[in-house]
């Protein structure tokens, strides 16, 4: 969590319940879709204002978390 605030939410109400980054709408998985395709974090950042650096670097921590 950053700041006692969850970095990942789900919600019907929210894309479809897809795994947003928390307060935005933007899914989870385009971040990992960017990645993947070999595009940085700040071009990601550039393209959703909304997530901040913060909130992914959390979130890439958590999953290292739980793959390691």
């Amino acid at each position: 969590m950053m700041n006692d605030q969850p970095i990942v939410s789900r919600s019907r109400d929210v894309v479809g319940g897809a795994a947003v980054f928390h307060g935005t709408r933007v899914p989870v998985r385009t971040l990992l879709d960017y990645l993947e395709a070999g595009e940085s974090i700040d071009d990601f950042l550039e393209g959703f204002p909304s997530v901040t650096r913060e909130h992914v670097i959390a979130f890439l921590e958590e999953a290292k978390d739980r793959v390691v």
